[in-house]
Formats: structure tokens, C-alpha cells, sequence
């Protein structure tokens, strides 16, 4: 067998090898997660709920998912470990980030610079309804389409 005959199949061997390894670093990193949560800390679910850990087993974690409310779940069913800042913004809507320098207005008007307000009261005073001259318009181009109809008519009469 020569070179060229193989060489499709070591690419493809080599492919497959690379996708098995990077699968399996995200699952150790997810291993590793998991096994670094603590009573606690929020987490978020595969199926999307947020929860607070309580206890922790070999395979299963016991989770505050209300005030009040314990369940059991799979360790492998939780998605991410969050921190604690992340996890009080989306469970009790706390807005307070950290390093909240910039303002973002809720409009656009404050990020335009108007030259002066004379500009700003033209915009306003601008009408939007019809003319008289555009509605006379229209019959001169009717007329104009009749009259390149007619010439049209008159070239072919010619030819034949």
C-alpha cells in the first residue's frame, strides 16, 4: 500500500483523536467544578434553575431551591457554580455590580450633540403631509406614459 492510500485515514484518526481530547478536558473542568462546591455557594441546574447548596454527597447534592424547600439532585445535573455577586443579581435582582463607572442613558437624545436649539425646533416643525404639487404629479406622468406608449406604437408600425 502506498503513502497516499493511508493518508485519509490518518487525518481522520488524527481528527477524531483531537475532538475525544478536548471533550474530555470540559469534562474534567466540569469534574472540577463540581467537586469544588461547598455548602453555600448558588448553582445553576442543567434545567435552569438556581439553587443554594446545603449538603454535599459522593453522587448527590442537596439543594435549597426556595426558602424552606430541600431537594436532591445528581451532582452531574449541576450546570455552573456561580459566584456570589452573579448569583444575588439573578436570583434577588440585585443591580449593583461591581466597577460601575459608565452611565448608559436610556435614550439616545443625551449622546447627540443638537448646534443649537433653532435646529432642534425646525426638526419638529417638519410636515409630513402631502402637497398640492404632488398630487398633480402623477397626471403628468400618466400623461407622459401615454405619450411613450403612443411613440411605441408608431416605431413598431414602422418596422413592419
Amino acid at each position: 500500500m502506498s503513502l497516499v492510500t493511508l493518508l485519509p485515514f490518518i487525518v481522520l484518526i488524527g481528527a477524531m483523536f483531537l475532538m475525544t481530547r478536548s471533550a474530555k478536558k470540559k469534562q474534567q473542568a466540569a469534574a472540577q467544578m463540581r467537586n469544588d462546591m461547598q455548602p453555600g455557594t448558588g448553582v445553576r441546574t442543567i434545567g435552569g434553575m438556581y439553587a443554594t447548596v446545603k449538603e454535599i454527597q459522593d453522587d448527590t447534592v442537596l439543594l435549597e431551591v426556595a426558602p424552606g424547600v430541600h431537594a436532591v439532585y445528581a451532582k452531574n445535573s449541576i450546570g455552573a457554580v456561580l459566584d456570589d455577586a452573579e448569583y444575588n443579581r439573578i436570583v434577588h435582582g440585585d443591580d449593583e455590580l461591581e466597577g460601575e463607572g459608565t452611565v448608559v442613558p436610556d435614550d439616545a437624545s443625551s449622546l447627540t450633540e443638537s448646534e443649537s436649539a433653532d435646529a432642534a425646533d425646525d426638526v419638529a416643525k417638519i410636515d409630513l403631509g402631502k402637497k398640492a404639487e404632488d398630487d398633480e404629479a402623477p397626471k403628468d406622468a400618466e400623461a407622459e406614459g401615454s405619450a411613450v406608449k403612443d411613440a411605441k406604437a408608431d416605431s413598431e408600425g414602422d418596422a413592419k
